[in-house]
């Protein structure tokens, strides 16, 4: 699951390619990594993918902050 999500974003969200790889614990909105649009096609991505809906009460930056916050998150589901 974790890989799958920093495939994504690497291959998908990032406009510039990360040197030293990304990391689930690197902050991928205050880091630069994802834009606020960015993040929205990574809802909609670990939506389709992991058969989950993410509800709008559930879009909080604590669990979308990080790919290891958003492992957590898709396991509560």
């Amino acid at each position: 699951m974790k890989e799958k999500i920093l495939q994504h974003i690497e291959n998908e969200l990032v406009f510039e390619k990360i040197e030293e790889g990304l990391d689930a614990s690197d902050d991928l909105l205050g880091g630069g990594i994802v834009d606020s649009m960015g993040m929205v096609k990574l809802i909609a991505f670990i939506e389709d993918q992991f058969e989950i809906k993410v509800k709008p009460e559930e879009m909080l930056i604590e669990n979308f902050m990080t790919v290891g916050h958003i492992v957590d998150f898709i396991k509560t589901k």
